[in-house]
């Protein structure tokens, strides 16, 4: 059995941000603490208004070398691309 913490992905949105962007990892006992040590570590010039902790281990991520058998469906699938829809000037970011 391990003696270490497990490690946390950061993700932080800032003020004027509309997504969370990766920021770092860091140990914590839970996620409790990893809130208050990201705030801590990654926000200190009060750049932040929202903090998402994820337990390294919990994530799950594709392969760059399995890219083409991954995405190569959605190519036939046209009606999925947004180039069918007009969004006004006025609806802002989407």
């Amino acid at each position: 059995m391990s003696n270490e913490w497990p490690l946390w992905e950061i993700f932080i949105r800032g003020q004027h941000g509309v997504s969370h962007r990766h920021v770092g990892s860091l140990h914590a006992a839970d996620a409790e603490a990893a809130i208050r040590n990201a705030r801590d570590v990654y926000t200190r010039r009060n750049e932040g208004v929202s903090i998402w902790v994820v337990e390294a281990a919990a994530i799950s991520a594709s392969s760059p070398g399995n890219k083409g058998p991954l995405y190569d469906p959605s190519n036939s699938k046209v009606y999925r691309h947004p180039s069918f829809y007009d969004i006004p000037d006025d609806a802002g970011a989407m």
